[in-house]
């Protein structure tokens, strides 16, 4: 058979870019601070963020689609069209699922990342197979080519965003998301031929590229009114903390942060209590173990997101397992190579210190009236 002459249209393949560069934005926005929200409220975002994503893959490609021009008329199935966004939806979904309801250790990033870049692949050829009245054929280089960067990049992108969630790297993710859907998409069109096909499949109904262009612009659309949505957190400025009237500890760094709670669980509902109102931490396998003068309470955050939310709001971390808020220590005992710090309240055990640290809370503690009480 024949091989068609294709071309781009040089502004639909750079608006395809622009698609999937918001939808990336929007989607990795959405997945911020999910792990001290509630678990409705969580699944809410992932929802949408998967939508945003995976719906984002489905645009740009699409975008792009309509930027293809070939000396035939040719027009799409529409049944194929919709079972190639849901695909990418679904796929994204998943991985999003594994990072926010699984252990986030680097094994976990790195499948997530290659689920959504097996998503983008996914969602290019089942989209292909939705033309009519032409028939793309592939080349095993191209194949291979758009598969490995698909893989790559988006584990790359997932490394980015999710080993560090910082605004700085949320952008850099989304632009590796984006550089991924865009590359996988032209690497895989530059390795595909088309040849005229004058049957149509019939197995959904025919779609042009006139009725694909109203979708196509209508999601673009959402997803950019979506972008403008999250990125009015990205500008507000947090509201400053007050902390009472005590002095910081002796070579500890207090600085203001923004005003913060706690995630915890009562009686089966959520709750979030003010750092000042805790005593201390303990780890809890994967979670935590939040301590008050009265009660003990079920925290969401492992041990390491605790840490890092709580050292700079004043917290000392005595053991690996344990951070220790120093206004509500009553003592410190020590007893050779070992301590622990004693709290006033009903049934209240005690923090250990570990060896490494006796020193270094022994005088960060020493500055609390009252607190020091060898035995």
């Amino acid at each position: 058979m024949e091989v068609l002459d294709a071309t781009h249209n040089s502004f639909l393949v750079a608006m395809s870019f622009v698609v999937a560069l918001v939808a990336g934005f929007t989607g990795l926005s959405l997945t911020r601070d999910l792990s001290h929200k509630p678990v409705l409220q969580k699944k809410v975002s992932i929802a949408l963020a998967a939508i945003a994503l995976g719906g984002g893959i489905w645009a740009m490609h699409f975008v792009a689609m309509l930027g293809l021009q070939l000396p035939i008329l040719f027009y799409y199935d529409a049944a194929i069209t919709l079972v190639s966004a849901l695909t990418a939806i679904l796929i994204v979904g998943g991985a999003l699922i594994l990072l926010h309801f699984a252990e986030r250790t680097p094994r976990i990033i790195t499948l997530a990342g290659g689920v959504v870049g097996v998503g983008i692949l996914m969602m290019h050829y089942i989209g292909m197979a939705g033309l009519e009245m032409c028939r793309a054929v592939y080349t095993p280089a191209g194949i291979i080519a758009s598969s490995v960067v698909a893989m790559g990049l988006c584990i790359l992108a997932f490394w980015v965003a999710y080993g560090h969630r910082t605004n700085r790297n949320i952008v850099l993710g989304t632009l590796c998301f984006a550089v991924a859907v865009f590359s996988v998409h032209f690497l895989a069109m530059v390795g595909t031929n088309f040849v005229a096909a004058p049957s149509f499949a019939e197995f959904g109904p025919t779609m042009s590229n006139e009725t694909l262009a109203l979708g196509v612009i209508f999601f673009s659309f959402v997803i950019f009114g979506a972008c403008l949505w999250v990125s009015v957190t990205y500008l507000v400025v947090p509201e400053v903390e007050q902390r009472p009237d005590t002095d910081p500890m002796p070579g500890q760094r207090v600085e203001p942060i923004a005003r913060l709670q706690i995630p915890c669980e009562r009686d089966g509902g959520k709750v979030f209590i003010a750092p000042d109102e805790v005593l201390f931490v303990r780890a809890d396998g994967h979670y935590t173990q939040i301590y008050t003068k009265t009660e003990r309470l079920f925290c969401v955050w492992p041990v390491t997101e605790a840490t890092k939310r709580l050292l700079p709001a004043g917290f000392l971390q005595t053991h690996r397992s344990y951070l220790v808020n120093p206004r509500h220590v009553a003592r410190f005992e020590r007893t050779k190579d070992k301590g622990r710090c004693i709290f006033e309240g009903k049934d209240l055990p005690p923090a250990p210190v570990s060896r490494s640290k006796l020193k270094a809370i022994q005088d960060a503690l020493a500055s609390q009236v009252g607190a020091i009480g060898a035995s």
